[in-house]
């Protein structure tokens, strides 16, 4: 066969190898939140050495739309580590305990479609953990506050906790917002938070007529 009569095969041939390379590159490294402070301890110092299998060290692995603390909005000092398992990435920020009610850390996803979302929050948990951490979610229909409790074991694989199902707008115009107002002598987590597409509510969804 005159390779000249078929001029596209070496093209062809190359899209393939740079489609293959591309499909086999890891993913983006992580970078630190550029306002955060250093994480002071060695690499494989951890308090819970039988929860490490439980880190999840790239948020792109995860279902729905994870947005991980190294995109979050802070506001004051806050510290990394990795002394806990499990966290979601890089590690986690804790607010050292210090400047209560002055700190806080939102994060904001780029929701593809307007929808009903399950929204969870990824923390680690120990006793000096705070145990009225509070939590605002803005969504379509306003803004709902929680207390969370961060010394207990959150019951998706020991990372993620749900804090409820809300309505978004597509785009960037809701958020998961953690302060640490009244959280005093006890230490606040941020890590990760996840969008979950789901149904509508049943008390939501506009019931059929019946046909007549």
């Amino acid at each position: 066969m005159n390779p000249a009569r078929h001029p596209t095969r070496p093209v062809l041939t190359f899209l393939c190898a740079v489609t293959c390379a591309v499909a086999a590159a890891p993913p983006p490294r992580l970078a630190p939140h550029p306002a955060a402070l250093s994480n002071t301890h060695a690499p494989g110092e951890v308090d819970r050495p039988e929860l490490v299998p439980f880190i999840v060290a790239d948020p792109a692995s995860l279902p729905g739309i994870v947005v991980d603390e190294t995109a979050a909005t802070l506001v004051g000092a806050w510290h990394y580590s990795t002394h806990t398992p499990p966290y979601v990435g890089l590690g986690y920020l804790h607010d050292q305990s210090q400047d209560k009610g002055a700190k806080s850390a939102t994060l904001t996803p780029a929701l593809p479609r307007a929808g009903w979302y399950e929204v969870r929050l990824a923390h680690c948990y120990n006793v000096r953990r705070a145990t009225n951490t509070p939590v605002t979610i803005r969504h379509a229909d306003g803004e709902t506050t929680l207390r969370i409790n961060q010394q207990q074991e959150p019951p998706h694989a020991r990372l993620w906790r749900t804090l409820g199902v809300f309505r978004f707008a597509a785009g960037r115009e809701g958020f998961v917002r953690i302060n640490t107002a009244g959280t005093e002598g006890k230490y606040v987590i941020v890590d990760a938070v996840q969008f979950l597409p789901v149904p509508a509510p049943a008390s939501q969804t506009t019931p059929t007529p019946p046909k007549r």
